[in-house]
C-alpha cells in the first residue's frame, strides 16, 4: 500500500481516484455498433421513419432495476426485420398520423439475456414463459424480435393496461375478453393493443401471447436456421 504524506497528499489521492474512476468508466464502454453490424444487423432509422427509441434496459426503469446496456441508446435488428418494422410504422401513420412506434428493446446480446435470466424473480419452472433461457437463446438474441408500444403526438404512451415487462396474466393477449369481463382491462386499453397488433401483424410480425409488447419477425425455427446469435 502506498501512503501519501505532505501538503500535496490530498491532491495526489484525489487525482489517483479520478484516474481510477475514469479507467473504470472506459472499461464499461462498449462498441455496440461494431458488435451488431459485424453480424449484419441494421441500425433502426428514426429520422426518416418517425420511429422513436427508448431502450428500457439502458435505464433503471425496468424489472432488473439497473442499467444493463450502459451507453447503448440505439436499436438494431436484422435487415429484413427492420424493413418489416418500417412497414408497420407506415401503416400506423397512415391510419393515425399523430401516432408513432416507441421501441423498448430490439437486438439483445445473449450475455445480457443471462443477466435478465439470473435476476428475474420467477420460479425456474415458470421463468421461460417470460424470460427466454439464454441456453437456448431469445429471438431478441438473434436480432429478430422487437418490444414496443405506441405513443401519441405529445410523446405519451397509449394505455395498454400494464407497463412493459409485466409478468402477470394482465399482459397476456390470449385472454383479453376475459380480462375485460372481469374489469381488469378496459375496452380502450384493449383497442390500443389491437391497434399495435394490427399494424405489426400486417407488416409480417408474429405476436407473443404472454406479452402484448413483444413481436417476432420470424418463427423460432426460421430464426435459428437463418441467423447467428449475438453473444
Amino acid at each position: 500500500m502506498i501512503v501519501f504524506t505532505g501538503k500535496y497528499s490530498a491532491l495526489i489521492l484525489i487525482a489517483a481516484l479520478f484516474a481510477s474512476c475514469t479507467a473504470s468508466k472506459k472499461e464499461q464502454n462498449t462498441d455496440w455498433e461494431k458488435i451488431y453490424t459485424e453480424q449484419g444487423l441494421e441500425h433502426i432509422d428514426t429520422l426518416e421513419t418517425g420511429i422513436k427509441v427508448g431502450l428500457r434496459y439502458s435505464t433503471t426503469n425496468n424489472f432488473v432495476g439497473k442499467d444493463v446496456y450502459g451507453d447503448l441508446e440505439d436499436a438494431y435488428l436484422q435487415p429484413e426485420a427492420a424493413q418489416k418494422l418500417y412497414s408497420a410504422a407506415d401503416l400506423l401513420q397512415a391510419s393515425n398520423p399523430e401516432y408513432s412506434l416507441l421501441i423498448y428493446d430490439a437486438a439483445r446480446p445473449r450475455r445480457i439475456q443471462q443477466i435478465l435470466w439470473d435476476v428475474v424473480d420467477i420460479p425456474i419452472q415458470e421463468r421461460s414463459k417470460y424470460v427466454a433461457n439464454p441456453a437456448s437463446g431469445s429471438i431478441h438474441n438473434y436480432g429478430c424480435a422487437v418490444d414496443l408500444t405506441i405513443i401519441d403526438g405529445s410523446g405519451k404512451e397509449l394505455d395498454m393496461g400494464t407497463d412493459y415487462d409485466d409478468f402477470s396474466s394482465l399482459a397476456h393477449t390470449d385472454n383479453e375478453e376475459k380480462l375485460i369481463t372481469e374489469g381488469k382491462l378496459t375496452r380502450e386499453q384493449h383497442q390500443n393493443r389491437l391497434l399495435l397488433r394490427d399494424v405489426m401483424t400486417r407488416a409480417g410480425f408474429l405476436p407473443l401471447r404472454s406479452e402484448w409488447w413483444h413481436f417476432d419477425a420470424f418463427s423460432r425455427e426460421e430464426t435459428k436456421n437463418r441467423f447467428k446469435i449475438v453473444e
